[in-house]
C-alpha cells in the first residue's frame, strides 16, 4: 500500500515586528547613553606608606584630612597633626578649612594629592563638601569668581580611631 505524505511549504521567517522593535529601541539607547556620565570624580585608595624612605624627603607634605564627629583634623601622615578645627554652630567649620588649606597649598605648591579619612557614619554630604573644600577654593571678586586649584588628586579611605579611644 502506498502512503501519501502532503508535501509542506517551507515557511518564511517574519522579522518585521523585529525591525519594528530594533528601530524603537537603538534610538532610545543611543540617547540615554548619553546622560550616564553627568557626574564622575576619579579616585583613589591611599597608597601604602613604605617607611623610612619617605622620611627622608624634605618638603614632602602627605596631608590628610579626616573627618571626625566633633572636628575636622588637618594633618601630615609623616609629620602628624597640624591644625585642628572645631565645628561651630552650624556644624563644620569649611571655611578655616578653606584657609588652612590654602595656607599649605603655598607652602608646598607642587603638592597635588590629598587623602580625606572619614569614619562610617560620616553623610554623603559632609565628605562631599570637604572634598570639594580641599580641591579648590573659590574667591569672589565682584561680580567675578575666581576658582583656584588646591589638591586636586584626592583619595579617600576610613579614618582610624582617635587617640582618646572614641572614633
Amino acid at each position: 500500500m502506498r502512503v501519501r505524505r502532503l508535501r509542506k511549504q517551507v515557511a518564511e521567517l517574519e522579522v518585521t515586528a523585529f525591525i519594528n522593535l530594533i528601530v524603537v529601541l537603538v534610538p532610545f539607547l543611543l540617547s540615554t547613553a548619553v546622560f550616564t556620565r553627568l557626574a564622575v570624580m576619579d579616585l583613589s585608595l591611599p597608597a601604602q606608606s613604605s617607611g623610612g624612605a619617605e622620611q627622608l624627603k624634605e618638603n614632602n607634605l602627605k596631608l590628610e584630612v579626616v573627618i571626625r564627629p566633633d572636628a575636622i583634623e588637618v594633618g601630615d601622615r609623616i609629620g602628624g597633626l597640624i591644625e585642628r578645627v572645631p565645628n561651630n554652630d552650624k556644624g563644620y567649620d569649611l571655611k578655616t578649612l578653606s584657609s588652612i588649606i590654602q595656607m599649605l597649598k603655598g607652602k608646598f605648591p607642587n603638592q597635588t594629592d590629598a587623602t580625606v579619612l572619614a569614619q562610617p557614619n560620616t553623610s554623603y554630604d559632609v565628605l562631599v563638601q570637604v572634598m570639594d573644600t580641599v580641591r579648590e577654593s573659590h574667591v569672589v571678586q565682584g561680580p567675578k569668581v575666581t576658582r583656584t586649584e588646591l589638591f586636586p588628586d584626592i583619595s579617600i579611605g576610613d579614618a582610624p580611631i582617635s587617640q582618646g579611644g572614641k572614633p
